[in-house]
């Protein structure tokens, strides 16, 4: 024990006061900082200037019953013009307008030869598909008034039987009743951490594999295996650089703190970008992302002790990252069904649960059965993988000159 910290101590030491440290314990909260007020910014100013489209048809109160829906659009903050009755002349004016950047497109409504309507939007780009479904509604709320009108249904009625009518998702909690709808401030949060945890756990794990290739290629290991077991080393410097990460995700914590009550904070952290933790959460994403971090750091460093140098090492990397692409893949599937059974095989699953359990948790409230499972896999887990790894690490820090294969990494499993 007293050679196990004493690794770890060096390992602690080692990182704490290197370049890399610092700069990634400041740039990573900054780069994060930046791209959600680059997003509330973008957002804001989409939402303060409109686009300014001209509604162009032959039917005048059509094409005035179209521009009052679309200005009822208040999210959409549209500018709108319209030319009533337009002709083809008016169609040709318009497209050079486009082409001008005097207006940004614009929506022209006729009548196809068998009586039905016809619309088109033409504008400088069609990838903003979502101006497009907005005109859309539009057109088809003021096509439905129009038709409803000439059946002798007064305008005021058809406002009132047109009225939409917003659903209110509710979660069936664990108690039977419904509790709350769907919180937009947790899933963000999952998200904001699922995002954080996982780039610290592959960086921190690729890094103990690099320690372990740099101290074999300098032979620093011969001097330290007569004062020290090759299983002592292995876990030392586990402990040593997760001490490191633990330290390091701290000053976030207290940052985060620091800040949680200033201004600029409160006015980002609203709607979309609002964010929240629960007990439970603060309980649970540590607990998750110290396994995670165990597991793909036992992985790394046995893989990292047969490799002579970094560059051999990166036929490694998708092992540990093809499981993080892989939950990321999933998250519209999760988001849509968190309680389906590949959602639960995906928590369960050792090289996923850390990832895919932390968004569940911003979904809905995983059972505690299916929590607990997880965590006694992902022990049984790194169990298995320190079993491994620490079989690879005796013979391979002391195996110079060739790269290992697969029979003989077999064989050093075995017989180590």
């Amino acid at each position: 024990m007293h050679n196990i910290l004493l690794v770890a101590k060096r390992e602690y030491l080692e990182q704490v006061r290197s370049r890399t440290f610092i700069l990634s314990t400041v740039l990573i909260p900054s780069m994060i900082a930046a791209l959600i007020g680059a997003n509330y910014f973008l957002v804001s100013r989409n939402n303060r200037v409109g686009e300014h489209v001209t509604v162009a048809t032959e039917n005048v109160l059509l094409a005035n019953d179209i521009r009052t829906q679309m200005l009822d659009d208040k999210d959409a903050k549209f500018i709108v013009d319209v030319t009533s009755p337009a002709t083809e002349q008016d169609r040709a004016t318009l497209l050079k307008r486009v082409h001008s950047k005097a207006i940004d497109g614009f929506l022209w409504v006729s009548t196809s030869p068998s009586g039905s309507p016809m619309a088109t939007y033409s504008s400088l780009s069609i990838s903003e598909s979502t101006t497009t479904r907005r005109l859309t509604s539009a057109l088809n709320r003021a096509l439905l008034n129009e038709r409803l009108t000439a059946r002798g249904i007064k305008l005021h009625e058809v406002d009132a039987l047109l009225k939409d009518v917003s659903v209110e998702p509710l979660q069936v909690n664990r108690e039977g009743s419904s509790a709350g709808g769907y919180d937009t401030a947790s899933y963000n949060t999952a998200s904001l951490m699922d995002f954080i945890l996982s780039i610290l756990i592959l960086f921190y794990g690729m890094d103990m594999a690099r320690s372990v290739i740099s101290e074999k290629s300098s032979r620093i290991f011969e001097v330290m295996l007569s004062v020290a077991s090759p299983d002592d080393l292995l876990t030392g410097k586990l402990l040593g650089v997760g001490s490191v990460v633990l330290t390091q995700i701290s000053i976030w914590a207290l940052t985060s703190a620091l800040v949680a009550g200033s201004a600029v904070l409160a006015t980002i952290a609203n709607g979309d970008f609002a964010f929240h933790f629960s007990v439970a959460e603060g309980i649970l994403i540590p607990t998750f992302f110290v396994l995670g971090y165990l597991f793909y750091s036992a992985l790394f460093s046995g893989l990292g002790a047969t490799c002579e140098n970094a560059q051999e090492f990166q036929m490694y990397l998708p092992l540990g990252v093809l499981p993080v692409w892989l939950s990321f893949a999933v998250v519209s599937y999760l988001r849509n069904s968190p309680g389906s059974p590949w959602a639960v095989a995906a928590s369960l699953f050792p090289p996923t649960a850390p990832f895919v359990i932390i968004w569940r948790m911003g979904m809905e409230e995983p059972p505690v059965w299916q929590i607990a499972t997880s965590i006694v896999f992902m022990i049984l887990g790194i169990w298995a993988m320190l079993w491994v790894s620490t079989r690879l690490y005796r013979v391979g820090i002391l195996m110079y000159g060739k790269r290992a294969t697969l029979p003989e990494l077999l064989r050093w499993v075995r017989f180590s």
